[in-house]
């Protein structure tokens, strides 16, 4: 039997929604062992005053839960 912890995480990039989902799981899989999934549960565009244009990535990301976290 397994058990699953659920987070949520946002990745930007100024170059797609694809890179910034890979940002946040780079960053995730720094401190967080056993990703299993992430599901990709919104994107939207940051617009910056001077025209920068920025894509966010939400993700629910779950992983192996241990006791004792």
């Amino acid at each position: 039997m397994s058990v699953y912890r659920v987070t949520d995480l946002i990745g930007t990039s100024t170059q797609s929604w694809e890179d910034a989902a890979s940002a946040a799981i780079k960053a995730a899989s720094g401190t967080l062992r056993d990703l299993r999934v992430a599901e990709v549960v919104a994107q939207d565009i940051h617009l910056a005053e001077d025209g920068g244009i920025t894509y966010r990535t939400k993700l629910r990301v779950s992983f192996k839960y241990e006791p004792g976290e």
